[in-house]
């Protein structure tokens, strides 16, 4: 007589459909908002760069 029994396992329940289509668009919104975070920085970076300082003259 065997010490152990196997037992038959059920196969996975089939995954919604809805599901991914819900974290998709929520990936969307965080991917749109980190690019435009992303291109304000950009312009912002672009602008200093851009600016020139002023030279000071030396007076004398």
């Amino acid at each position: 007589m065997p010490a152990f029994t196997f037992e038959k396992l059920s196969p996975p329940a089939p995954r919604i459909a809805n599901a991914p289509a819900a974290d998709k668009k929520q990936r969307g919104v965080i991917s749109s908002m980190l690019n435009r975070l992303a291109e304000a920085r950009g312009k912002r970076r672009l602008r200093k760069e851009r600016a020139v300082p002023a030279r000071k003259t030396p007076k004398g």
